[in-house]
């Protein structure tokens, strides 16, 4: 074992311009498409929250699937995506609200950090705002919390950045 410590970051990030390209395409393809012609089909919003509209449920479903076929091409963990429930919306129409998750909430973190300690591993876990960060003498350790973490899934998109000695 080496005396240096080393560390990485458990993050949980979306690329919100890809997020972003992927709701542009879908909103090109739901405008040309046959199927969608005649229903008020169409997609709202900014960044943090887009919302789509149209005439009924099938139609906002198959919206949702023309999304998330876009979502995946642009490589947006799904994960991360929060989908909202479908309700009325103006003038008889439905609609359906669409949020990007990013960071780490502090309940998640806790049970995160009490998930690493379980594994019998010595690392060190500290809590920075929306993210974790592991560090420990061994990298060895480090790779199978990594390992670890991998196949546990806690409802979203991790990533583990800036691992450095």
């Amino acid at each position: 074992m080496s005396a240096n410590m080393y560390s990485f970051d458990i993050v949980s990030r979306v690329d919100l311009s890809e997020f972003e390209n992927a709701v542009n395409q879908a909103r090109k393809e739901i405008d040309t498409r046959f199927d969608f012609k005649g229903t008020n089909s169409r997609i709202e919003g900014t960044k943090d929250s887009t919302v789509l509209y149209s005439s009924d449920e099938f139609h906002i479903k198959a919206m949702g699937d023309v999304l998330t076929t876009w979502l995946v091409r642009r490589k947006v963990p799904l994960e991360s995506i929060a989908w909202g429930p479908i309700s009325a919306g103006p003038k008889g129409s439905v609609k359906r609200e669409i949020r990007v998750k990013q960071g780490i909430d502090p309940d998640t973190a806790r049970e995160m950090t009490k998930y690493i300690k379980k594994l019998n591993k010595k690392v060190t876990v500290s809590v920075q705002q929306d993210q974790l960060r592991v560090s420990s003498k061994s990298k060895d350790d480090l790779q199978a919390v990594i390992r670890a973490l991998r196949e546990k899934k806690f409802g979203f998109a991790l990533q583990f950045v800036n691992f450095r000695p």
